[in-house]
């Protein structure tokens, strides 16, 4: 058996948890889906009981008291949970890439970027705000700049780092604190035919020495939460080469404005915001 929180609410909100609740729980599998009735739903499955006060704590944090209060937690069958709710979801365009599954392969025109995702213990598939607002953001900076030298700091499933690889022909350090994470990115660049340009690292934060060696980096992405994006700010500041762009995300809208003081402090400038989805992303630059 494992356990299962469910909530009933619209998509914009569904979509935000399951983001959140997917970068802050470990060993959580969190699924925004639409059912045959049209109704948004949120499941996040558990392996074993989780400390109920402290989840309604972070869903109340991210949605509100009243959606914490509607969570409901029961005990369910063990399946594959992850095969099955990625197995539905939709394509997603940002730009010209296109996210997909195996089983819409068929959905990539001829002038896409495809990217294939597995289902995978790792967090990043695209379809949430996070994902997707960096995602515009790279689309957007590969029209007006090169990046010869890449950084993905909270890689997931390796989406970005392999969207920077096929792109921007970049060279492209990507780093997950997450064993499973690495893993599954790596698994995600050999089936893209990126995995030669991506060197994957498992790492805390900066700290690891290919990520020192592969830079100063022209682009830097850090897709996390607030907490590990301000301790991140001044070792990011000494890896970013001049004029170099780093794209924040994982910033819910009222954590945006002290992210952006943070790295101000820095050097850096803000040049773009990006709302999505209940999401904010950060496009800022070394003058």
């Amino acid at each position: 058996m494992t356990v299962v929180a469910r909530l009933a609410c619209d998509q914009p909100t569904a979509e935000r948890l399951a983001a959140y609740l997917g970068e802050s729980l470990d060993n959580a599998i969190c699924a925004a889906f639409e059912d045959d009735g049209g109704q948004w739903r949120l499941s996040v499955h558990f392996p074993a009981p989780p400390n109920e006060a402290a989840l309604r704590a972070q869903v109340a944090l991210a949605a509100g008291e009243a959606a914490a209060a509607a969570l409901s937690i029961e005990r369910v069958e063990d399946i594959d949970w992850v095969a099955q709710s990625l197995a539905g979801l939709r394509p997603v365009r940002a730009g010209r890439f296109l996210l997909h599954g195996a089983h819409d392969r068929a959905s990539v025109r001829q002038n896409d970027i495809g990217i294939e995702i597995e289902a995978a213990l790792a967090f990043g598939t695209g379809h949430h705000g996070t994902t997707r607002g960096c995602l515009l953001a790279l689309a957007d900076l590969a029209k007006r700049r090169r990046a010869a030298r890449v950084l993905d700091i909270g890689t997931g499933s390796g989406v970005l780092a392999i969207a920077a690889a096929k792109r921007l022909h970049a060279r492209v350090v990507a780093s997950d604190i997450d064993r499973v994470a690495v893993e599954a990115a790596r698994g995600n660049a050999r089936l893209n035919r990126a995995a030669p340009a991506i060197t994957f690292v498992r790492a805390a934060g900066t700290k690891a020495r290919a990520i020192a060696a592969g830079g100063p980096y022209d682009l830097i992405f850090a897709n996390i939460l607030l907490g590990p994006l301000t301790r991140l700010a001044a070792p990011l500041a000494r890896l970013a080469a001049s004029r170099a762009r780093i794209v924040l995300s994982g910033l819910l809208p009222a954590h945006a404005n002290a992210a952006l003081a943070i790295y101000r402090a820095q050097g850096f400038v803000v040049e773009r915001r990006i709302p999505l989805e209940g999401w904010v992303t950060l496009v800022m630059k070394q003058p």
